[in-house]
Protein backbone atom coordinates (compact mmCIF):
# COMPACT_ATOMS: atom_id res chain seq x y z
CA UNK A 1 0.00 0.00 0.00
CA UNK A 2 2.72 2.44 1.02
CA UNK A 3 4.68 1.91 -2.56
CA UNK A 4 1.48 2.66 -4.06
CA UNK A 5 1.23 6.07 -2.46
CA UNK A 6 4.14 6.81 -3.36
CA UNK A 7 4.36 6.57 -6.90
CA UNK A 8 0.88 7.93 -7.29
CA UNK A 9 2.59 11.02 -5.22
CA UNK A 10 5.15 11.23 -8.09
CA UNK A 11 2.96 10.84 -10.70
CA UNK A 12 0.87 13.60 -9.51
CA UNK A 13 3.48 15.81 -9.34
CA UNK A 14 5.23 15.01 -12.73
CA UNK A 15 1.93 15.43 -14.38
CA UNK A 16 2.12 19.06 -12.65
CA UNK A 17 5.29 19.87 -13.25
CA UNK A 18 4.16 19.13 -17.16
CA UNK A 19 1.51 21.34 -16.75
CA UNK A 20 3.55 24.16 -15.02
CA UNK A 21 6.11 23.77 -18.13
CA UNK A 22 3.03 24.13 -20.55
CA UNK A 23 1.87 27.00 -18.66
CA UNK A 24 5.55 29.01 -18.64
CA UNK A 25 5.00 28.82 -22.55
CA UNK A 26 1.71 30.60 -22.37
CA UNK A 27 2.95 33.40 -20.12
CA UNK A 28 5.66 33.75 -22.50
CA UNK A 29 3.43 33.88 -26.01
CA UNK A 30 1.02 36.43 -23.62
CA UNK A 31 3.63 38.42 -22.36
CA UNK A 32 5.60 39.42 -25.65
CA UNK A 33 2.79 38.74 -28.19
CA UNK A 34 0.13 40.73 -26.58
CA UNK A 35 1.67 42.54 -23.48
CA UNK A 36 -0.36 40.77 -21.16
CA UNK A 37 1.31 39.86 -17.89
CA UNK A 38 -0.20 37.11 -15.62
CA UNK A 39 0.33 36.91 -11.82
CA UNK A 40 -1.18 34.82 -9.24
CA UNK A 41 -2.15 36.53 -6.43
CA UNK A 42 0.05 39.60 -7.13
CA UNK A 43 2.77 36.88 -7.33
CA UNK A 44 4.84 37.60 -10.92
CA UNK A 45 4.98 34.45 -13.03
CA UNK A 46 7.25 35.89 -15.90
CA UNK A 47 10.97 34.20 -15.36
CA UNK A 48 9.55 31.83 -12.79
CA UNK A 49 10.74 28.12 -13.15
CA UNK A 50 8.34 25.30 -12.74
CA UNK A 51 8.60 24.47 -9.14
CA UNK A 52 8.24 28.06 -8.26
CA UNK A 53 5.07 28.11 -10.29
CA UNK A 54 3.78 24.99 -8.05
CA UNK A 55 4.90 26.44 -4.89
CA UNK A 56 3.07 29.41 -5.77
CA UNK A 57 0.08 27.38 -6.08
CA UNK A 58 0.67 26.07 -2.60
CA UNK A 59 0.58 29.33 -1.40
CA UNK A 60 -2.41 30.39 -3.12
CA UNK A 61 -4.20 27.32 -1.73
CA UNK A 62 -3.21 28.17 2.09
CA UNK A 63 -4.14 31.69 2.00
CA UNK A 64 -7.27 32.00 0.01
CA UNK A 65 -8.44 28.53 1.06
CA UNK A 66 -9.45 27.34 -2.27
CA UNK A 67 -8.73 24.38 -4.42
CA UNK A 68 -6.56 26.01 -7.05
CA UNK A 69 -4.36 24.08 -9.62
CA UNK A 70 -2.10 24.48 -11.50
CA UNK A 71 -4.07 22.06 -14.28
CA UNK A 72 -6.80 25.21 -14.11
CA UNK A 73 -4.32 27.60 -13.92
CA UNK A 74 -3.21 26.02 -17.58
CA UNK A 75 -6.45 26.00 -19.45
CA UNK A 76 -7.79 29.49 -17.71
CA UNK A 77 -4.42 31.03 -19.57
CA UNK A 78 -4.84 29.57 -22.60
CA UNK A 79 -8.57 31.13 -22.45
CA UNK A 80 -6.89 34.48 -21.75
CA UNK A 81 -4.30 33.98 -25.19
CA UNK A 82 -7.14 32.90 -27.23
CA UNK A 83 -9.48 36.17 -26.80
CA UNK A 84 -8.25 39.56 -27.94
CA UNK A 85 -7.58 41.06 -24.39
CA UNK A 86 -5.67 44.61 -24.63
CA UNK A 87 -2.30 44.60 -22.74
CA UNK A 88 -2.86 44.21 -18.96
CA UNK A 89 -1.91 42.66 -15.68
CA UNK A 90 -4.39 39.64 -14.79
CA UNK A 91 -4.08 37.84 -11.55
CA UNK A 92 -4.77 34.48 -12.82
CA UNK A 93 -5.08 33.41 -9.16
CA UNK A 94 -8.23 35.70 -8.54
CA UNK A 95 -9.83 34.99 -12.08
CA UNK A 96 -9.07 30.74 -11.10
CA UNK A 97 -11.08 31.68 -7.93
CA UNK A 98 -13.86 32.71 -9.46
CA UNK A 99 -14.21 30.64 -12.50
CA UNK A 100 -14.31 27.37 -9.52
CA UNK A 101 -17.47 29.27 -8.02
CA UNK A 102 -18.81 30.51 -11.37
CA UNK A 103 -17.43 27.53 -14.11
CA UNK A 104 -21.72 25.85 -13.89
CA UNK A 105 -22.91 28.99 -15.88
CA UNK A 106 -20.10 28.59 -18.80
CA UNK A 107 -19.56 25.88 -21.74
CA UNK A 108 -15.84 26.21 -21.61
CA UNK A 109 -13.32 28.53 -20.14
CA UNK A 110 -13.06 30.67 -23.46
CA UNK A 111 -17.13 31.26 -22.83
CA UNK A 112 -15.85 32.25 -19.37
CA UNK A 113 -12.81 34.67 -19.47
CA UNK A 114 -14.99 36.50 -23.13
CA UNK A 115 -17.46 37.23 -20.44
CA UNK A 116 -15.46 37.54 -17.29
CA UNK A 117 -12.81 40.24 -18.70
CA UNK A 118 -15.49 42.16 -21.46
CA UNK A 119 -14.16 45.21 -20.36
CA UNK A 120 -10.79 44.30 -21.84
CA UNK A 121 -11.72 42.99 -24.92
CA UNK A 122 -10.66 44.98 -28.08
CA UNK A 123 -7.19 46.36 -28.48
CA UNK A 124 -8.60 49.94 -28.63
CA UNK A 125 -9.24 49.68 -24.08
CA UNK A 126 -5.73 51.01 -24.17
CA UNK A 127 -3.15 53.00 -25.81
CA UNK A 128 0.33 52.61 -24.75
CA UNK A 129 2.83 54.71 -26.14
CA UNK A 130 6.24 54.10 -24.73
CA UNK A 131 8.27 56.34 -22.42
CA UNK A 132 12.29 56.95 -22.48
CA UNK A 133 13.70 56.46 -19.19
CA UNK A 134 17.21 57.48 -17.25
CA UNK A 135 18.71 56.16 -14.34
CA UNK A 136 20.60 58.65 -12.48
CA UNK A 137 23.06 56.80 -10.91
CA UNK A 138 23.67 53.14 -10.71
CA UNK A 139 24.48 51.82 -6.89
CA UNK A 140 21.91 49.59 -5.44
CA UNK A 141 18.70 50.46 -6.06
CA UNK A 142 19.78 51.81 -9.57
CA UNK A 143 21.08 48.20 -10.67
CA UNK A 144 18.12 46.42 -9.17
CA UNK A 145 15.63 49.27 -11.28
CA UNK A 146 18.13 48.59 -14.59
CA UNK A 147 17.11 44.57 -14.09
CA UNK A 148 14.04 45.76 -13.16
CA UNK A 149 13.11 47.41 -16.38
CA UNK A 150 14.39 45.11 -18.68
CA UNK A 151 12.42 42.13 -17.28
CA UNK A 152 9.17 43.83 -17.53
CA UNK A 153 10.23 45.70 -20.89
CA UNK A 154 8.47 42.75 -22.41
CA UNK A 155 7.35 44.02 -26.04
CA UNK A 156 8.99 47.29 -25.08
CA UNK A 157 5.25 49.47 -24.97
CA UNK A 158 5.77 50.95 -21.59
CA UNK A 159 9.02 51.97 -19.66
CA UNK A 160 12.28 51.36 -22.32
CA UNK A 161 15.90 52.33 -19.90
CA UNK A 162 17.31 54.63 -22.62
CA UNK A 163 20.63 56.14 -20.06
CA UNK A 164 22.60 55.58 -17.26
CA UNK A 165 24.33 58.45 -15.55
CA UNK A 166 27.50 58.32 -13.43
CA UNK A 167 30.36 60.02 -12.25
CA UNK A 168 33.08 58.37 -14.62
CA UNK A 169 32.55 56.40 -17.70
CA UNK A 170 35.83 55.30 -18.78
CA UNK A 171 36.13 51.47 -20.57
CA UNK A 172 37.29 50.35 -16.95
CA UNK A 173 34.48 51.91 -15.38
CA UNK A 174 32.28 50.60 -17.81
CA UNK A 175 33.22 47.43 -17.52
CA UNK A 176 32.92 47.37 -13.93
CA UNK A 177 29.43 48.53 -13.85
CA UNK A 178 28.32 45.68 -16.24
CA UNK A 179 29.83 43.11 -13.53
CA UNK A 180 28.00 44.09 -10.77
CA UNK A 181 24.85 44.41 -13.12
CA UNK A 182 25.08 40.79 -13.84
CA UNK A 183 26.15 39.53 -10.84
CA UNK A 184 24.87 40.38 -7.32
CA UNK A 185 25.84 38.73 -3.75
CA UNK A 186 22.18 39.14 -2.35
CA UNK A 187 19.69 39.05 -5.55
CA UNK A 188 22.11 36.50 -7.56
CA UNK A 189 22.81 36.71 -11.26
CA UNK A 190 21.06 38.44 -13.66
CA UNK A 191 18.99 35.99 -15.77
CA UNK A 192 19.84 37.74 -18.65
CA UNK A 193 22.43 39.09 -21.13
CA UNK A 194 24.86 41.80 -20.61
CA UNK A 195 27.40 42.88 -23.38
CA UNK A 196 29.56 45.76 -22.57
CA UNK A 197 30.04 47.84 -26.06
CA UNK A 198 32.95 49.81 -24.84
CA UNK A 199 33.47 51.70 -28.01
CA UNK A 200 30.23 52.95 -28.16
CA UNK A 201 30.18 53.62 -24.23
CA UNK A 202 27.12 51.71 -23.67
CA UNK A 203 25.58 48.25 -22.69
CA UNK A 204 23.69 46.34 -24.45
CA UNK A 205 21.00 44.25 -21.85
CA UNK A 206 18.70 41.84 -23.28
CA UNK A 207 18.93 43.35 -26.99
CA UNK A 208 18.57 46.69 -25.13
CA UNK A 209 21.38 49.63 -26.00
CA UNK A 210 21.67 51.44 -22.49
CA UNK A 211 23.91 54.66 -23.11
CA UNK A 212 26.00 55.08 -20.39
CA UNK A 213 26.44 59.29 -20.23
CA UNK A 214 29.18 60.75 -17.38
CA UNK A 215 28.53 63.86 -16.19
CA UNK A 216 29.30 65.77 -12.85
CA UNK A 217 25.76 68.25 -13.61
CA UNK A 218 22.89 66.92 -14.13
CA UNK A 219 21.70 70.14 -15.99
CA UNK A 220 24.70 70.05 -18.61
CA UNK A 221 23.57 66.19 -20.53
CA UNK A 222 21.57 66.89 -23.59
CA UNK A 223 19.77 63.46 -23.84
CA UNK A 224 18.71 64.72 -27.46
CA UNK A 225 21.95 63.67 -28.72
CA UNK A 226 21.31 59.82 -27.86
CA UNK A 227 17.64 60.16 -29.48
CA UNK A 228 16.57 60.13 -26.01
CA UNK A 229 13.48 62.28 -26.04
CA UNK A 230 10.79 63.22 -22.87
CA UNK A 231 12.54 61.21 -20.51
CA UNK A 232 11.39 60.24 -17.01
CA UNK A 233 14.57 60.87 -14.81
CA UNK A 234 14.64 58.26 -11.85
CA UNK A 235 17.17 60.09 -9.89
CA UNK A 236 18.80 57.08 -7.47
CA UNK A 237 21.75 59.09 -5.72
CA UNK A 238 19.79 61.05 -3.28
CA UNK A 239 21.99 63.94 -3.42
CA UNK A 240 19.32 66.43 -4.22
CA UNK A 241 16.20 65.93 -2.09
CA UNK A 242 14.60 69.35 -2.50
CA UNK A 243 12.63 71.26 -5.56
CA UNK A 244 15.44 73.40 -6.73
CA UNK A 245 18.02 70.57 -6.86
CA UNK A 246 16.09 68.02 -8.55
CA UNK A 247 14.90 70.94 -11.18
CA UNK A 248 18.36 70.62 -12.36
CA UNK A 249 17.25 67.52 -13.87
CA UNK A 250 14.53 69.43 -15.93
CA UNK A 251 17.46 71.87 -17.26
CA UNK A 252 18.87 68.93 -19.42
CA UNK A 253 17.59 68.23 -22.72
CA UNK A 254 15.41 65.47 -23.65
CA UNK A 255 13.84 65.55 -20.05
CA UNK A 256 10.04 66.02 -18.59
CA UNK A 257 9.95 64.38 -15.04
CA UNK A 258 11.76 63.63 -12.34
CA UNK A 259 11.66 60.52 -9.81
CA UNK A 260 13.08 60.43 -6.42
CA UNK A 261 14.31 57.18 -5.16
CA UNK A 262 14.07 58.86 -1.23
CA UNK A 263 12.12 61.09 0.83
CA UNK A 264 11.17 63.93 -0.71
CA UNK A 265 11.69 67.30 1.19
CA UNK A 266 9.64 70.56 1.23
CA UNK A 267 6.36 70.47 -1.28
CA UNK A 268 7.75 67.50 -3.29
CA UNK A 269 4.70 65.30 -3.43
CA UNK A 270 6.00 61.66 -1.45
CA UNK A 271 3.89 58.66 -3.19
CA UNK A 272 3.68 55.31 -1.51
CA UNK A 273 1.71 53.60 -4.26
CA UNK A 274 -1.35 52.05 -3.36
CA UNK A 275 -2.04 54.12 -0.23
CA UNK A 276 -2.22 57.93 -1.60
CA UNK A 277 -1.20 57.25 -5.64
CA UNK A 278 -4.73 58.20 -6.30
CA UNK A 279 -4.98 61.60 -4.63
CA UNK A 280 -3.21 63.12 -7.07
CA UNK A 281 -3.07 65.29 -10.76
CA UNK A 282 0.09 63.72 -12.60
CA UNK A 283 0.04 66.02 -15.24
CA UNK A 284 0.99 69.15 -14.07
CA UNK A 285 3.77 68.05 -11.44
CA UNK A 286 7.21 67.39 -12.22
CA UNK A 287 8.70 66.80 -9.50
CA UNK A 288 7.76 63.39 -7.51
CA UNK A 289 9.17 61.15 -4.35
CA UNK A 290 8.89 57.29 -4.18
CA UNK A 291 9.19 57.97 -0.32
CA UNK A 292 11.51 55.57 1.64
CA UNK A 293 11.41 51.47 1.64
CA UNK A 294 10.44 52.13 5.23
CA UNK A 295 7.47 54.09 4.58
CA UNK A 296 6.41 52.15 2.14
CA UNK A 297 6.47 48.86 4.08
CA UNK A 298 4.92 50.27 6.60
CA UNK A 299 2.33 52.41 5.66
CA UNK A 300 0.21 49.79 3.32
CA UNK A 301 -0.84 47.97 6.55
CA UNK A 302 -1.07 51.45 8.79
CA UNK A 303 -3.85 52.24 5.85
CA UNK A 304 -5.73 49.02 6.55
CA UNK A 305 -5.45 48.92 10.65
CA UNK A 306 -6.57 52.81 10.12
CA UNK A 307 -9.43 52.41 8.11
CA UNK A 308 -10.60 49.37 10.03
CA UNK A 309 -9.85 49.64 13.58
CA UNK A 310 -8.56 53.47 13.76
CA UNK A 311 -4.98 54.18 15.33
CA UNK A 312 -5.05 56.39 18.57
CA UNK A 313 -1.27 56.53 18.49
CA UNK A 314 1.29 54.65 17.79
CA UNK A 315 5.58 53.81 17.80
CA UNK A 316 7.37 52.45 14.59
CA UNK A 317 10.58 50.42 15.32
CA UNK A 318 12.49 49.56 12.35
CA UNK A 319 15.02 46.60 12.27
CA UNK A 320 17.23 47.61 9.48
CA UNK A 321 19.74 45.77 7.35
CA UNK A 322 22.84 47.95 7.12
CA UNK A 323 23.47 50.12 3.88
CA UNK A 324 26.46 51.69 1.82
CA UNK A 325 25.88 54.91 4.15
CA UNK A 326 27.38 53.41 6.83
CA UNK A 327 31.37 52.68 7.57
CA UNK A 328 32.44 48.41 7.45
CA UNK A 329 35.06 49.67 10.05
CA UNK A 330 35.18 51.95 12.86
CA UNK A 331 35.48 55.91 10.89
CA UNK A 332 34.07 59.33 10.98
CA UNK A 333 30.66 59.71 10.43
CA UNK A 334 28.98 62.92 10.54
CA UNK A 335 26.13 60.77 12.38
CA UNK A 336 25.58 59.59 15.59
CA UNK A 337 26.72 55.88 16.09
CA UNK A 338 26.81 55.09 11.73
CA UNK A 339 30.82 55.61 12.03
CA UNK A 340 30.59 52.08 14.15
CA UNK A 341 31.48 49.27 12.01
CA UNK A 342 28.12 47.84 10.42
CA UNK A 343 29.25 44.16 9.80
CA UNK A 344 29.64 44.09 13.57
CA UNK A 345 27.78 46.22 15.67
CA UNK A 346 24.09 46.81 16.16
CA UNK A 347 23.44 50.49 15.66
CA UNK A 348 20.80 52.98 16.98
CA UNK A 349 19.94 55.66 14.64
CA UNK A 350 17.01 57.50 13.94
CA UNK A 351 14.36 57.17 10.92
CA UNK A 352 12.31 59.74 9.14
CA UNK A 353 9.50 57.04 8.82
CA UNK A 354 7.65 58.54 11.68
CA UNK A 355 7.26 61.93 10.19
CA UNK A 356 7.20 60.63 6.82
CA UNK A 357 3.53 58.56 7.73
CA UNK A 358 1.85 62.24 8.18
CA UNK A 359 3.37 63.09 4.90
CA UNK A 360 1.06 60.24 3.26
CA UNK A 361 -1.71 60.25 5.67
CA UNK A 362 -2.02 63.07 7.14
CA UNK A 363 -4.72 61.92 9.37
CA UNK A 364 -2.23 60.34 11.72
CA UNK A 365 -0.03 63.30 11.94
CA UNK A 366 1.07 64.12 15.43
CA UNK A 367 0.35 60.32 16.26
CA UNK A 368 3.87 58.44 15.72
CA UNK A 369 7.33 58.30 16.72
CA UNK A 370 9.88 56.47 15.40
CA UNK A 371 13.22 54.83 15.31
CA UNK A 372 15.75 52.51 14.21
CA UNK A 373 18.40 49.82 14.24
CA UNK A 374 20.97 49.07 11.79
CA UNK A 375 21.59 45.44 12.06
CA UNK A 376 24.66 43.41 10.33
CA UNK A 377 22.25 41.64 7.82
CA UNK A 378 22.48 42.69 3.95
CA UNK A 379 19.25 42.95 3.04
CA UNK A 380 15.33 42.81 4.02
CA UNK A 381 14.36 44.46 7.20
CA UNK A 382 11.39 44.27 9.41
CA UNK A 383 9.17 46.99 11.27
CA UNK A 384 7.71 46.57 14.72
CA UNK A 385 4.53 48.53 14.43
CA UNK A 386 3.38 49.19 18.18
CA UNK A 387 0.11 50.63 18.08
CA UNK A 388 -2.96 52.16 19.80
CA UNK A 389 -6.50 51.02 18.49
CA UNK A 390 -9.91 52.86 19.34
CA UNK A 391 -11.73 49.49 18.29
CA UNK A 392 -11.31 46.66 20.34
CA UNK A 393 -10.00 43.68 18.51
CA UNK A 394 -8.22 40.04 18.99
CA UNK A 395 -5.07 38.40 16.97
CA UNK A 396 -7.82 36.45 14.99
CA UNK A 397 -9.39 39.54 14.10
CA UNK A 398 -6.45 41.76 13.13
CA UNK A 399 -4.95 38.86 10.84
CA UNK A 400 -8.02 38.63 8.97
CA UNK A 401 -8.43 41.86 8.34
CA UNK A 402 -4.53 42.14 6.91
CA UNK A 403 -5.51 38.61 5.36
CA UNK A 404 -8.66 40.15 3.54
CA UNK A 405 -6.42 43.47 2.81
CA UNK A 406 -3.65 41.14 0.72
CA UNK A 407 -6.61 39.09 -0.95
CA UNK A 408 -8.28 42.24 -2.53
CA UNK A 409 -8.95 45.97 -2.44
CA UNK A 410 -6.26 48.51 -3.46
CA UNK A 411 -3.08 47.56 -1.33
CA UNK A 412 -3.10 43.76 -3.29
CA UNK A 413 0.31 44.81 -4.79
CA UNK A 414 1.54 46.24 -1.69
CA UNK A 415 0.65 43.45 0.88
CA UNK A 416 1.67 39.85 1.15
CA UNK A 417 0.06 37.58 3.95
CA UNK A 418 2.70 34.68 5.63
CA UNK A 419 0.97 31.95 7.72
CA UNK A 420 4.93 30.79 7.98
CA UNK A 421 6.02 29.67 11.25
CA UNK A 422 9.67 29.48 10.70
CA UNK A 423 10.10 32.61 8.50
CA UNK A 424 13.53 34.48 8.63
CA UNK A 425 14.55 37.60 7.15
CA UNK A 426 16.78 35.54 4.36
CA UNK A 427 13.57 33.85 3.11
CA UNK A 428 11.96 37.53 1.74
CA UNK A 429 14.94 38.36 -0.56
CA UNK A 430 12.82 39.35 -3.65
CA UNK A 431 10.03 39.56 -2.22
CA UNK A 432 7.58 41.55 -4.22
CA UNK A 433 5.24 43.71 -2.62
CA UNK A 434 6.86 46.11 -0.35
CA UNK A 435 5.49 45.08 2.91
CA UNK A 436 4.93 41.38 3.84
CA UNK A 437 2.89 41.12 7.47
CA UNK A 438 3.72 38.12 9.84
CA UNK A 439 0.51 36.92 10.95
CA UNK A 440 2.21 34.26 13.57
CA UNK A 441 3.77 37.01 15.11
CA UNK A 442 0.80 39.34 15.88
CA UNK A 443 0.29 40.25 19.67
CA UNK A 444 -2.96 42.13 21.14
CA UNK A 445 -2.73 42.92 24.45
CA UNK A 446 -5.62 41.76 27.41
CA UNK A 447 -7.87 44.61 27.07
CA UNK A 448 -7.66 43.95 23.48
CA UNK A 449 -6.44 47.90 22.28
CA UNK A 450 -2.89 47.09 22.22
CA UNK A 451 -1.58 45.23 19.14
CA UNK A 452 1.98 44.98 18.37
CA UNK A 453 2.48 43.86 14.38
CA UNK A 454 5.35 42.79 12.72
CA UNK A 455 6.01 43.58 9.13
CA UNK A 456 8.95 42.42 6.84
CA UNK A 457 10.33 44.19 4.25
CA UNK A 458 13.34 43.76 1.08
CA UNK A 459 14.50 47.05 1.63
CA UNK A 460 16.29 46.78 -1.62
CA UNK A 461 13.83 44.76 -4.29
CA UNK A 462 10.09 45.45 -2.83
CA UNK A 463 11.22 49.11 -2.92
CA UNK A 464 12.27 49.34 -6.32
CA UNK A 465 9.31 47.11 -7.40
CA UNK A 466 7.68 50.29 -5.72
CA UNK A 467 9.65 52.62 -7.78
CA UNK A 468 8.91 51.04 -10.75
CA UNK A 469 5.04 51.20 -9.82
CA UNK A 470 5.02 55.10 -9.58
CA UNK A 471 7.50 55.39 -13.09
CA UNK A 472 4.44 53.57 -14.98
CA UNK A 473 2.17 56.03 -13.44
CA UNK A 474 4.08 59.01 -14.00
CA UNK A 475 4.85 57.88 -17.65
CA UNK A 476 1.37 57.40 -18.29
CA UNK A 477 1.76 53.66 -19.39
CA UNK A 478 0.15 51.67 -16.66
CA UNK A 479 -1.81 49.19 -18.25
CA UNK A 480 -5.28 47.74 -17.52
CA UNK A 481 -5.94 45.30 -14.28
CA UNK A 482 -7.43 42.48 -12.88
CA UNK A 483 -6.52 41.69 -9.44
Amino acid sequence: MSAQIYEHGLKRWIEDEKAALELITVIGKLWFEKSIELLLFRNQLVEKSSSEILNLHHYAREVVKQPITIHDTLKLAKAIFYVDIAPSRLDIGRINVEWLSEKQDYTDEVAFISNKLKAFVGKDKINLQPKDVVLYGFGRIGRIAARELIVQAGKGEQLRLRAVVTRDKSPEDIIKRANLLMTDSVHGNFPGTVITDVDNQCLWINGHKVQFISAGKPEDIDYTEYGIEEALVIDNTGAWRDRVGLSRHLQAKGTSKVLLTAPGKGDIPNIVYGVNSNKYDYKDEKIWSAASCTTNAILPVLAVINQTLGIEKGHAETVHSYTNDQNLLDNFHRKHRRGRSAALNMVITETGAASAIAKVLPELEGKFTGNAIRVPTPNVSLAVLNLQVQQKTTKEAVNEIMRQAALKGELVEQIKYSFYDELVSSDLVGSPTPSIFDSPSTIVSKDGKGIVLYVWYDNEYGYTRQVMRVAKRLAGVTRLRYY
